[in-house]
């Protein structure tokens, strides 16, 4: 049989298959739409899956995955019809070329909202291949002031930024510390670097000295060479900005250099991760946390106890993933729509009572009121300071 004769049947078996899948769904299947009618939801996550911030990406994987799971149990209907929401998740192992590469996948697997990215050197890359795609973006912990200021309609988030965050950071050194010599490393990515600055800016407004401003990236380990160079300095502070899996051996090499100075970092550093890698080291540290303790969280010990139950100790962003997943869901509701056009105006103008806050966007796509909350390590747990801002 020659290759033409055996491709003939082919064709005509998989015309036949073609009039007998639309005879029972019909020509004008709606897009996203099962043969019972409900809508098929398809929602994207990315965020460090695997990696030293794995733990931290993963617990916001589950705070979107608790969302849509009760919202499938809550028949949710958009535009008349039973909405189901499926979960596509994916690794960007804290990478920004790889962030963009996720990006991409996502958009090319259909979804129609992304919850992410974690990170902010992520985000902000992310962002664009979100824009150009038409789809909406809200990060639960991307704090860096250049995400949202791209211009980009779908690029919101669900907690406070660096400015804010940096700021308090910098008076609670200065004016409730009374310290008025700082050391600075950063981290060189766009949360290390962007928090470390605004700290920077406001410590020197506030009649401090910066007398050293090192650098590092956040795949190092070893900062031996950094810290003795500060402590050839007069510093009387070690501001930190970056992720625990850098900030937790600083912190174990800086007092092994005899170094007694005070350890501060941002929410990268007040994660339960740093804890348990800086062990007896941790004491003493300060750290901070958009937005309010868990405890004191409108809808927090609630949430707190059907999480842990499920996935084990919150470990930083779950609450503002969760909260960010089921804001896009009510949009959606109010928009009687999953397209992002249509519900994006709606989740732009939306005021919702979250677990994290009452949540609504200024124009740029910022919390139009935030808090910062600031932390002490001690014995094994962060120890609640003080919260500015916010209501």
């Amino acid at each position: 049989m020659t290759k033409s004769s055996q491709i003939a049947p082919i064709i005509t078996l998989a015309i036949a298959c073609c009039f007998t899948t639309l005879a029972l769904n019909g020509c004008n299947k709606e897009s996203g739409s099962t043969q019972n009618g409900a809508l098929t939801i398809k929602i994207g996550h990315a965020g460090p899956l695997t990696g030293a911030q794995g733990h931290l990406g993963k617990d916001n994987e589950n705070g979107v995955r608790l969302a849509i799971d009760e919202l499938n149990t809550e028949h949710l209907m958009i535009a008349g019809k039973p909405a189901q929401f499926e979960l596509v998740s994916e690794d960007d192992m804290a990478d920004p070329r790889t962030a963009t590469q996720v990006a991409q996948k996502l958009v090319d697997d259909g979804v129609v909202g992304v919850i992410g990215h974690m990170n902010s050197g992520t985000s902000i890359p992310a962002s664009k291949i979100y824009h150009d795609a038409g789809l909406v973006q809200i990060s639960p912990s991307a704090t860096a002031i250049a995400y949202t200021a791209s211009g980009f309609p779908g690029a919101l988030r669900v907690m406070a930024n660096d400015k804010q965050q940096g700021a308090q950071l910098a008076h609670y050194a200065v004016e409730k510390m009374g310290l008025k010599k700082i050391a600075i490393i950063d981290d060189r990515t766009a949360y290390g670097q962007g928090i470390a600055d605004v700290f920077e800016k406001v410590c020197v407004e506030l009649g401090a000295t910066i007398v050293k401003h090192e650098f590092t990236n956040d795949k190092a380990s070893d900062f031996n060479a950094i810290l003795t160079n500060i402590k050839g300095s007069d510093a009387q502070l070690l501001f930190y900005g970056g992720m625990d899996a850098q900030a937790a051996p600083m912190v174990k090499q800086l007092r092994a250099l005899g170094m007694i100075i005070p350890f501060m970092g941002g929410d990268g550093t007040r994660t339960a991760e740093f804890l348990k890698l800086a062990g007896n080291e941790a004491n003493g540290v300060i750290g901070s946390l958009p937005g309010l303790p868990v405890a004191n969280m409108q809808g927090g010990p609630a949430f707190e106890k059907k999480f842990t139950a499920r996935f084990g100790v919150i470990q930083l962003y779950a609450p503002y993933a969760y909260d960010a997943m089921r804001m896009m869901a009510v949009a959606m509701q109010q928009a009687g729509s999953t397209e992002p056009a249509k519900y994006l105006p709606v989740l732009k103008q939306l005021q919702y009572s979250g677990v994290t806050a009452n949540i609504h966007f200024d124009e740029k796509g910022d919390l139009t009121d935030s808090a910062v909350s600031l932390y002490k390590a001690e014995n094994g747990e962060w120890k609640f300071l003080e919260t500015v801002g916010g209501k």
